[in-house]
Parts: structure tokens; C-alpha cells; sequence
């Protein structure tokens, strides 16, 4: 673990503590790359004055190195009431209670002690933690991968977790390139956390810092997943049952089409073919008889002198279906006979 440093400072009777706290007293880094100082303080709130208390405000802060209280004329490298602070140096935190420190492109001349530094409006509030923190840069330095796990082999289901750092020092919230099988992960933590691993997560995983990849990254880590005989021929089996299902309804469904249809085509048409079957065997034969106004002429003048006529009509149904109209034409006749 990480030593973790509490910082306390007790002022005249009756003041309350101050306190800064780094979360680590030393970290290292790589020339060129980026590291985080994170911090926290607690500021004097009041201060007693003869018989009353008098309010505290923070109105300062900053971070100097190589100077034990960061006051008068210290090597700065963070004034909150500067315009001028070093761009490599960004502050993160705020009056109230942040005080955590960016460094970018470290180099040598950051090898150095870190101290943060709190004013308030009244010198009563003023407070610097002398332990700071101890920064070490390196030139070149091996990244490798430690599990959290005694073991590189698992089974589906378990988690794990893969740190990145190095032996010859603490690197702390440096920005790290994970790599699987030589692809590109999205994490870039120190950590690498894995849960419910699959059989996808098996592979050869290698770790470096961002900014020098090549010269600081890990030697592998052999990550091997193990999966039960049962759960890996499920899906297997559940992959074969659907095929063979939907296979077997695409069958009914092109049987059932190709059958209905041929009923199209050699069936007439159920809605209309009955009544116009039963339309078109109708006939109708009209005979009229007119007899002549001398009843005693009778059959025997009738005959003689018998004059009949023919009126023929026809009707042709109405048909939709081009089909009918290729069958015998069903007529309908109408006799009408007259005789005078």
C-alpha cells in the first residue's frame, strides 16, 4: 500500500487543527509523461482574538518545490494569485478543500519535494505541510503486469483485476495504454479491472505508459479463460435447433403458397361460378296465341291461314373473369312464337 500521510498542525488556545493531506508522500515518473499529486486540506475556519472569534477565509493557495513552507520569496511553481504560473503545472483543486496538482512533461528538473501551501486573510490561517511529496523521474523504466489472482487461468464468471507499475518505483494516476492481442483497449487506468470473464477475455495483455509506449511497455500476461464442456455446447445446440425450426417452417409456408396457388388457377371462382352457372342455364320459351273475333271459325281457320314469327333474343352474362369467356358460350335463349 501506499503510504498514507496525515498532516496536523495545532495553533495558540482555543484554534482549531489544519490539515493537508497528500495521498502519497513519493510517485515516480517517465520524462515526458503526466502525473497527478493528489491532495486535500482542511483550512482554520476562525481564530479567537480576546474575548471573541473572528471568521477565517482562504484567499491563497499554492504548490512551490525545494523550499520547506512555500513562503516569501519561494520557487513557485502554482500562485493562485499569479498570472504568470507554468503551464506544465495545472492546478485541479480550489479555495474550499482541493488541492490536487497536475504535473506534464516531466523531466529532471522536477526531481524535487512538492509542498502545498494555504492563506487565509489573516496570518492565523496561513499552513504548509512540510512532509510534501518526493518525485522521482526516470528516463526509461519496464512497465509490468501483477493479477490479482495468484493465477493467469480462470473459469467463466470469476473477475479479476491487472495492475500496471514498475519495480523501481510508485507510479500513482499515471496514464496507462492497455493492450489485448496487441489491440488498443479503452481503459487507461493503472488498474484493469475484468468481470464475469467469457472466453473472449483469454489473450496476451500488455500494459505501458501513454506518452512512451514502446520503451516502458510490459512483457505479456497470458490471461486464460476456462469454459465448462455444458455451457459451451449450449449455445451450440441452441444455434442448430432454431436452424432446423426455421428451415422447417419456410417449408410449410412455400408448400402452402404453391398450393393455393394452383387452386387459383384451376378452380372457377368460388364467389362468382355458382350463380352464373345457374344464370346461364336458364331458358325461356314464350308461345302467344290470338284468335280471331268469329268463334266459329276455330282450329280449322286457324290453321289454314296461320302465320307465326320468331323473335329470337339473347343474353350474354357479364364476365370478369377472362377465363369464362375462353369457355363455350353459354347463351340464354328467349323463344317468343305468334300466331295469328
Amino acid at each position: 500500500m501506499v503510504p498514507v500521510l496525515w498532516s496536523f498542525m495545532v495553533l495558540l488556545a482555543g484554534s482549531v487543527a489544519q490539515m493537508t493531506w497528500y495521498r502519497s508522500t513519493s510517485s515516480c515518473a517517465v520524462t515526458g509523461s503526466t502525473l497527478t499529486l493528489p491532495c486535500t486540506f482542511t483550512p482554520k475556519r476562525s481564530f479567537t482574538e480576546g474575548n471573541r472569534e473572528v471568521p477565517l477565509k482562504i484567499f491563497r493557495v499554492g504548490w512551490c518545490k525545494g523550499h520547506e513552507i512555500c513562503q516569501g520569496m519561494r520557487p513557485s511553481v502554482y500562485d493562485s494569485s499569479s498570472p504568470n504560473n507554468e503551464p506544465r503545472y495545472r492546478y485541479l483543486g480550489d479555495l474550499e478543500g482541493n488541492c490536487t496538482l497536475q504535473i506534464s512533461d516531466a523531466g529532471k528538473q522536477d526531481n524535487e519535494t512538492f509542498r502545498f501551501r494555504m492563506e487565509a486573510d489573516n496570518t492565523a490561517g496561513h499552513f504548509t505541510n512540510t512532509t510534501g511529496v518526493k518525485i522521482t523521474v526516470l528516463d526509461a523504466v519496464k512497465m509490468k503486469i501483477s493479477s490479482s489472482s495468484n493465477t493467469s487461468e480462470f473459469s467463466s464468471g470469476q473477475t479479476v483485476s491487472l495492475r500496471c507499475s514498475a519495480s523501481e518505483c510508485t507510479f500513482t494516476h499515471l496514464e496507462v495504454t492497455w493492450l489485448k492481442d496487441g489491440r488498443v483497449l479503452p481503459e487507461n487506468g493503472s488498474t484493469l479491472h475484468l468481470s464475469a470473464l467469457t472466453a473472449k477475455d483469454s489473450g496476451n495483455y500488455t500494459c505501458g505508459l501513454k506518452i512512451n509506449m514502446r520503451p516502458t511497455q510490459s512483457d505479456p500476461f497470458r490471461l486464460q479463460v476456462e469454459v465448462e464442456d455444458g455451457a459451451s455446447a449450449l449455445p451450440l445446440v441452441a444455434g442448430v435447433v432454431f436452424g432446423v425450426l426455421l428451415l422447417m417452417i419456410t417449408l410449410i409456408l412455400i408448400i402452402f403458397i404453391i398450393k393455393r396457388k394452383r387452386t387459383e388457377l384451376e378452380a372457377p371462382n368460388t364467389l362468382r361460378g355458382e350463380t352464373e352457372t345457374k344464370n346461364e342455364e336458364l331458358y325461356s320459351s314464350i308461345v302467344l296465341h290470338h284468335q280471331d273475333d268469329a268463334a266459329g271459325q276455330g282450329q280449322e281457320a286457324g290453321h289454314e291461314g296461320e302465320e307465326v314469327r320468331y323473335a329470337s333474343v339473347q343474353f350474354r352474362p357479364f364476365r370478369e373473369d377472362r377465363k369464362a369467356e375462353k369457355e363455350a358460350d353459354q347463351t340464354i335463349y328467349s323463344s317468343v312464337a305468334t300466331r295469328s
